[in-house]
């Protein structure tokens, strides 16, 4: 199983009063993440894969220590842990060589822009997303439902 790794920026502006990366802004790093999995590494040369939009359904987000600002950035392992017909869940690590900062998941809900509505997943977006599947039990970031994090 290989998972997409994405070199994460941290922003003076990202921290808040207690001098770390305020909870809310990880929303955001998993967003540039996943946006850089599938879109950038949307399958073929003009492939329509994963252009004609998206919706988030649900986040699930493990806080498992803070993280303060720094130049160097963090990465953030993407892969995914369930494909349906109709959507996909991407998990998440945000961490660095030695500390693991985030687990994370999102269901994903491909979205037909012109019609308005959820679409089904393709072919071969499918075949691309199995490239990067893991069991959620199987995976070792993957979060796990109601998983103790460290405060």
């Amino acid at each position: 199983m290989a998972r997409h790794l994405y070199s994460c920026p941290l922003r003076w502006s990202d921290m808040d009063a207690f001098g770390h990366v305020n909870n809310a802004v990880f929303v955001r790093y998993l967003e540039e993440a996943r946006i850089d999995f599938m879109w950038r590494l949307a399958p073929g040369e003009g492939s329509a894969s994963f252009s004609g939009g998206s919706v988030v359904a649900r986040h699930e987000i493990n806080y498992l220590r803070p993280l303060v600002h720094r130049h160097a950035p963090v990465t953030i392992e993407t892969w995914v842990t369930k494909i349906t017909a109709a959507s996909m869940t991407v998990a998440y690590e945000v961490k660095d060589d030695d500390e693991v900062y985030v687990r994370a998941s999102t269901v994903v809900v491909p979205y037909d822009l012109e019609a308005g509505r959820p679409r089904r997943i393709t072919a071969e977006e499918k075949a691309f997303l199995e490239a990067y599947r893991d069991e959620p039990g199987d995976a070792p970031g993957a979060p796990e439902q109601g998983e103790a994090v460290a405060a």
